[in-house]
């Protein structure tokens, strides 16, 4: 049981375990957020908050009602009612369900790889979970990408303005819709997963290290003067290389 519970103090197995606590974590608060500005609350910023399952949360009520204004809506989860008003008008989105699913999926195979019995499988499984959380993640980016696409294409025609053209509002960054300006970015969760994807990064690049965690302070300070070295064994080699041409040629 002893030696089960130190080879989890490795740097490989340990940081699988780190990123599966920040996953799960981030089910507790906001994934994403975006700030508005509007001639109808100067001075002030509206702050939308939005998590990994339906539910909004900040000045969504205000922001709702200046959305009915532009025929934007919010969108439909479908099999669930959130803490939201929905319209008729709002797009279908079920597979926001979906979202504590597959992070908490994502956790379990970080405990899964953690507790691989040898090193060729825990190598494998390493290679395996960034791949695949890398993957599952920019599949996830690129489908909320559309639907936001979808709703800013799907506009209530009859909104009390009219002559708004259609528009994409971007999952990161800024974006103007009427005389509405936004920014979206990054909440708490949001954060944690980018930090969560980097362990498992960090984990794959150490799969042939049986280093513990105790010992990464250690190892990062010895990573600057490794990478000298091997310049300098890159420059040498190089110098060497140009010398044997040269003595070829004489």
């Amino acid at each position: 049981m002893s030696s089960s519970l130190t080879r989890l103090t490795e740097i490989r197995r340990a940081l699988p375990l780190a990123a599966a606590a920040l996953l799960v974590g981030a089910l507790l608060v906001p994934m994403w957020k975006i700030t508005l500005t509007a001639p109808q609350y100067p001075g002030q910023e509206l702050l939308i908050e939005l998590y990994a399952y339906p539910r909004l949360g900040g000045d969504f009520a205000e922001v709702q009602g200046l959305n009915k204004y532009a025929g934007f809506h919010y969108p439909d989860p479908v099999f669930v009612d959130p803490n939201y008003a929905v319209s008729e008008a709002a797009i279908d989105v079920p597979e926001w369900l979906l979202g504590p699913v597959v992070f908490a999926g994502l956790a379990l195979t970080g405990a899964f790889v953690a507790f691989a019995p040898t090193a060729r499988k825990l190598k494998a499984g390493l290679t395996a979970q960034l791949v695949g959380t890398i993957t599952v993640f920019v599949g996830m980016f690129a489908f909320i990408q559309y639907r936001l696409h979808q709703a800013g294409h799907s506009l209530d025609p009859d909104a009390p303005l009219r002559g708004i053209e259609s528009f994409t509002p971007p999952l990161l960054g800024p974006y103007e819709v009427a005389n509405i300006s936004g920014f979206a970015w990054f909440g708490p969760g949001g954060y944690m997963t980018v930090v969560a994807v980097l362990l498992l990064a960090t984990a794959y690049l150490a799969r042939d290290l049986e280093a513990t965690v105790d010992e990464l302070p250690r190892l990062a300070r010895a990573l600057p003067g490794e990478i000298r070295e091997r310049v300098a064994g890159d420059d040498g080699a190089d110098g060497d290389r140009d010398l044997g041409g040269d003595d070829h040629v004489g």
